[in-house]
């Protein structure tokens, strides 16, 4: 449903993903954009890693729900990165969508967090689990020694769960920022790319080298938006 406010004409997800193609046409013509409104900073942690079991890790995926309009393209791309091919119930991120909320409670993006402490590593009995301190400390699953016992899926304290079961092999996996995704050409983990970023066409996903917020979702869940959206209706602010 459209709206009018203070000049601006508002629009629901389904009807932006309609002339959102029109808007990436212009793009490739070569038009140049206007410089973009650097959103504000993410609240972040300062944390003192003598203190803690595990070193933290050097990278961390920031989310913008508001920005995300649910194509799923983020979790097709995952699990072809990962596994080869396309399939929702093997990417390592969710998108969750309740088509009875209203905007921007309809959707939700969930990924992991690399938590500073994470409980999933903690819970692995045989130590499938670990921070991979090779790849810049990411928190990730060996599939070599997982013997799927699944305690890291009730484990991990964010529902729903970040570990995330494959159905097909009977083992636990996770995001690894891509560090280690077979099946894509480009170089992940924390100083490389990840395959749910560069495939996300509105960029409602961001990696982030500084330590969220690890209490609540503020850390996680932030503001992405510049000025282009607000001519959307999209809330710019805080």
């Amino acid at each position: 449903m459209e709206r009018e406010s203070d000049g601006f004409r508002r629009i629901g997800r389904r009807e932006f993903l309609k002339f959102s193609g029109a808007v990436y046409l212009v793009a490739a013509t070569g038009c140049a954009p206007e410089k973009p409104r650097e959103p504000p900073a993410p609240p972040t942690e300062a944390i003192d890693a003598s203190k803690e079991p595990f070193p933290p890790s050097a990278a961390y995926l920031l989310v913008d729900t508001r920005k995300c309009q649910g194509c799923l393209s983020c979790m097709l791309a995952c699990s072809l990165a990962h596994e080869g091919r396309e399939n929702l119930s093997l990417a390592r991120l969710q998108v969750m969508q309740d088509p009875f909320e209203r905007f921007p409670l309809d959707l939700a993006l969930e990924t992991c967090r690399q938590c500073v402490d994470p409980e999933c590593v903690k819970a692995c009995p045989v130590e499938a689990l670990e921070v991979d301190r090779a790849r810049g400390n990411v928190r990730t699953v060996r599939p070599d020694l997982c013997q799927g016992c699944m305690q890291c899926v009730e484990a991990c304290p964010h529902p729903p769960s970040r570990a995330i079961w494959n159905f097909e092999e009977g083992k636990a996996t996770k995001c690894d920022l891509c560090a280690d995704a077979p099946f894509w050409k480009e170089t992940g983990g924390p100083d490389g790319k990840q395959a749910c970023v560069e495939v996300c066409p509105v960029g409602a996903i961001r990696l982030a080298k500084a330590i969220p917020l690890q209490r609540g979702e503020r850390g996680y869940k932030v503001n992405l938006r510049g000025e282009a959206w607000a001519r959307l209706g999209y809330d710019v602010g805080e």
